[in-house]
């Protein structure tokens, strides 16, 4: 069984995103372990921020990342996988029982310091999402890419 964790730079208020997550969760758990952890996002004011805010998130993301960790940072400017593709570099990541750790970062992104550490950075889409909608996106190619690997009939 795969060990995934989400690690996020701000927490999910709204019920339908809670709700969407807990279904992928749950269509998740016969192939994994996901496990979510929050870190608060720190306000700013302005982007000109950006680089301070971004510094100051990675300072919560650092403590958590383990030796051992395949960290797959998620980034406007990663590379793209189709589904097909995004199921084999998941089964190509954990094929010795790897811990795969995601990270989200918040509204202004990831600081370059948690770029440099990940093997693998990639981008969902070239459109901008809410960061609170990625975890429901990733979440949802999680399982697709689970059902890819297994052959069953959700993804056509």
């Amino acid at each position: 069984m795969k060990h995934i964790t989400i690690l996020t730079i701000g927490t999910t208020k709204e019920l339908y995103w809670k709700q969407a997550e807990n279904e992928y969760i749950k269509r998740l758990s016969p192939y994994a372990k996901i496990e979510i952890l929050e870190k608060k996002e720190e306000a700013f004011r302005s982007a000109n921020q950006r680089n301070a805010i971004r510094k100051k998130e990675a300072a919560l993301i650092l403590p958590i990342i383990k030796k051992h960790d395949i960290i797959i940072a998620l980034d406007e400017i990663g590379k793209q996988y189709t589904s097909q593709k995004f199921a084999q570099l998941l089964e190509t990541q954990t094929m010795h029982g790897e811990h795969i750790l995601f990270i989200i970062g918040g509204p202004l992104g990831l600081d370059e310091s948690i770029k440099k550490m990940a093997h693998n950075t990639i981008a969902l889409s070239l459109l901008t999402f809410p960061h609170r909608m990625v975890r429901t996106i990733l979440l949802e190619q999680l399982y697709r890419a689970e059902t890819i690997l297994r052959g069953k009939q959700y993804h056509y």
